[in-house]
């Protein structure tokens, strides 16, 4: 796609509705939807740890000490972008055919919403680092998912189906949150004040996943070994979103104050800065398998439960990259090993029933539209101070 050069965020917009029409997204509930840059009240006006800790948070780049910071700083606000504007493409096609008004509106939410959060990142691109930063916010609208082009393995995957969608809201956008969280405490202001807006809508993207699994068990048309296939598919790839292990551009990171621990402000360890991102990581699986049980609750003694896989399935990043284990853990042999993955994540056959299933409605526990959500649907709420 072709793209002119951009001189201010005006410019910038204009490239926004030029990728909106490009990918489809023709929906006038999310071409009307009011963008908007947020920024809420600084929670900690002071840098929170690091080298610099102690002194005040910095409001734009030129008050940053080192240009290796900036390099860093941009490249944490590039992929964050990356990753709103890629999940926007991966559930467009679900548009055609939700399951009742209530998932329709809770799609047109969360993709308006995730679009807002790729515009506010790419404000902060054009308003905060010069040239460079502009074509930085152009190339967020450059990449596609549907081609493999974006940064993040998780967002170059397909979401086929409503199933895919819930799974995908459960487990990728709690990631989301966790990545929201430690960004909250950077040291760059305009990135830390981006934060409480975006983690607010986040948590609704966070709810529509996990009511969306829990009304799936509840109408028990749809076999909780497929449900299963799918956990595998998305936590897996979700454990890579954390990062490599003993990452140094982690620790940098925390050294500089540009990124935070998820527990940050409650911790009072000091941070083991060679394994901040299995310590991300840790705490996601411990939510994710609370979650996991809580969903068990409502599924039969004599049926199949469901579980976490290994942190050593399928991984594409880290200590386990390449390497061969079951969901469970348990080495198993190479040349058995791409069989075995394409057994236990989403097969032909799968995707096949679920097409069958959702030719009725009763594949999913019914839950209507409530005030509330209409009127989200008719003006949704500004939160934090727009910028202009």
């Amino acid at each position: 796609m072709a793209m002119a050069k951009i001189g201010n965020f005006d410019d910038w917009i204009d490239l926004f509705k030029f990728w909106q029409d490009d990918i489809g997204l023709q929906v006038s509930e999310l071409k009307n939807y009011k963008f908007d840059v947020k920024l809420g009240e600084l929670e900690v006006p002071e840098i929170e740890f690091g080298h610099y800790k102690g002194q005040r948070k910095w409001p734009t780049i030129m008050h940053i000490p080192d240009q290796r910071i900036r390099d860093a700083l941009q490249n944490l606000i590039i992929f964050q972008g990356d990753t709103e504007f890629a999940s926007v493409e991966q559930q467009r096609s679900l548009l055609q055919n939700a399951p009742s008004d209530y998932d329709l509106l809770s799609i047109y939410r969360v993709m308006a919403e995730e679009m807002r959060h790729g515009w506010q990142m790419s404000y902060l691109l054009v308003a905060h680092f010069g040239d460079e930063g502009k074509r930085e916010a152009e190339k967020l609208l450059e990449r596609r998912a549907d081609e493999h082009e974006r940064l993040l393995g998780s967002f170059n995957e397909a979401v086929e189906n409503w199933l895919d969608f819930f799974a995908y809201t459960q487990f990728i956008d709690r990631d989301g949150k966790y990545q929201l969280q430690m960004l909250s405490t950077s040291a760059f202001a305009p990135l830390s004040r981006s934060m409480k807006p975006m983690l607010k809508e986040e948590s609704f993207h966070l709810g529509t996943g996990n009511n969306g699994l829990l009304r799936i068990i509840k109408a028990r048309r749809i076999p909780t070994d497929i449900i299963q296939r799918y956990l595998n598919k998305w936590v897996s790839t979700a454990f890579d979103l954390f990062g490599t292990d003993q990452s140094s551009s982690a620790q940098w990171a925390y050294v500089w104050g540009l990124k935070g621990r998820f527990d940050e402000r409650t911790n009072a360890q000091p941070a083991d800065e060679r394994k901040l991102n299995e310590h991300a990581r840790e705490l996601y699986r411990q939510e994710v398998s609370g979650l996991i049980e809580r969903l068990n609750q409502h599924i039969p003694a004599d049926q199949l439960k469901l579980k976490i896989p290994s942190e050593k399935f399928n991984r594409r990043i880290g200590i386990w990259k390449g390497q061969t284990f079951t969901v469970d853990g348990e080495p198993i042999e190479r040349e058995k090993y791409k069989d075995y993955v394409a057994s236990v994540t989403p097969t032909a056959q799968d995707r096949a029933f679920l097409a069958d299933v959702f030719k009725e409605r009763d594949w999913i526990l019914e839950k209507k539209v409530d005030e509330k959500e209409r009127e989200w649907l008719a003006g949704p709420p500004s939160g934090g101070n727009a910028v202009s």
